[in-house]
């Protein structure tokens, strides 16, 4: 694959971005984004999590549906699914226990948005957002107000807490961790670096979880979530055959959080943006970060101005990285991932980081014909480490 002398010079600067990236690395990036191209319409992107369900949703598109409705088929997959704790039912709770839940749509053809945020006891937050954009003069309902509105328009109430949920934030409790600052961003952000014997207290954690009544085989599992809570979303943007355009985000949001916490998720022009003349783009991550740049909007407007979703999304990381001055001791804390589709059919998944550890890489998942994962392209090479930090103990102590 041959190379123009702007995407060599695009690929050392990246290199040099990103500290440890070499120039040959910097170039298979590049051509990484040179491939990452869809042949043909109609197209689903969305986060590696929603792979078990994109092909419903293709089907859909392909069969003539609405570009929302195909996009709302892939994220309602995880929503019912009690094993996947990073939405829906079984999604990780905030610090009191409660599974709150967030999300948002955009209909391109009609140029339209609903979303929701703090929502308890509903299920399928995602379908809940579409109903906002439906049937009221709104774009946000929050909270209670949410919840009844949910139940006017005909959802079930239910308990969204499954009981692997609930012994993992029992198992949370018990390290007597919070969300309470201070964060990254503020000048204080070393108080809340770990200290003392991290052996003991990985053992701690272990009897704890032994006396809960946590499987053995998901001890190991649960101790990680405690100590690097997720923040646990999927996004999925769809494009039919007519240029038709629409996304949509939902999550459980960050494990452990205050309550009342919003993300990105929810945010219209955060976590989820479509514009019908240009593009979609959605993101999974560090919510706050991503609020603080607004960036789907961001990316978007990126390729109105003329840049391909790569670059788009590229620029929208790099704004992250401005806001804290470059200082890589608290960008190492940070993770952000973008999915990115062009209305040409032209897409990009770019992160970060490589992924949360190695061996488990940030993936998009892609079908346009032919279902696929596929690792993002990383600002920097490597592993984000999960706030609140802590050595870890070797892993022969797990």
């Amino acid at each position: 694959m041959s190379m123009t002398r702007r995407e060599f010079v695009a690929g050392v600067a990246l290199g040099a971005l990103g500290g440890t990236a070499s120039g040959a690395t910097a170039a298979s990036q590049i051509a990484l984004k040179q491939s990452m191209r869809a042949a043909k319409l109609p197209i689903i992107i969305c986060a590696g999590n929603g792979f078990a369900t994109i092909a419903d949703g293709y089907r859909l598109l392909a069969d003539g549906a609405d570009t929302l409705e195909a996009a709302l088929r892939v994220v309602r997959g995880p929503e019912d699914d009690p094993n996947d704790d990073s939405v829906g039912l079984g999604g990780l709770p905030n610090e009191e226990g409660v599974v709150e839940l967030d999300a948002s749509c955009m209909h391109g053809p009609s140029r339209r948005a609903g979303a929701v945020g703090g929502v308890h006891n509903i299920k399928n937050v995602s379908l809940l957002a579409r109903e906002v954009m439906l049937h009221t003069g709104h774009v946000m309902l929050v909270g209670e107000g949410a919840e009844r509105f949910a139940l006017a328009r005909g959802f079930k109430r239910e308990d969204l807490l499954t009981e692997d949920s609930r012994k993992v934030w029992l198992l949370w409790k018990e390290a007597h961790s919070d969300w309470w600052g201070p964060g990254l961003a503020d000048p204080g952000w070393k108080e809340r670096l770990h200290s003392g014997n991290a052996a003991q207290y990985y053992q701690r954690l272990q009897a704890a979880a032994q006396d809960l009544g946590i499987e053995p085989s998901r001890r190991t599992a649960a101790i990680h979530k405690v100590l690097f809570p997720p923040t646990g979303t999927i996004h999925c943007s769809a494009l039919n055959a007519h240029g038709e355009m629409s996304g949509c985000t939902t999550t459980s949001g960050l494990a452990w959080k205050i309550p009342g916490r919003l993300g990105d998720s929810p945010i219209i022009g955060a976590g989820c943006y479509t514009d019908q003349d240009i593009g979609s783009a959605g993101a999974t991550g560090s919510g706050e970060e991503n609020i603080k740049v607004a960036g789907a909007h961001t990316i978007v407007e990126n390729m109105r101005k003329g840049m391909s979703p790569f670059d788009a999304g590229m620029d929208a990381l790099k704004r992250i990285v401005r806001n804290y001055g470059g200082d890589m001791q608290r960008l190492k804390f940070l993770d952000m991932t973008y999915y990115v589709l062009r209305k040409d059919g032209a897409y990009a998944g770019v992160s970060l980081w490589t992924g949360y550890e190695p061996g488990r890489p940030h993936t998009i998942a892609v079908h346009d014909g032919t279902a696929r994962l596929e690792k993002t392209v990383s600002l920097y090479e490597g592993a984000s480490q999960e706030w609140p930090p802590i050595v870890a103990p070797p892993k022969s102590t797990l």
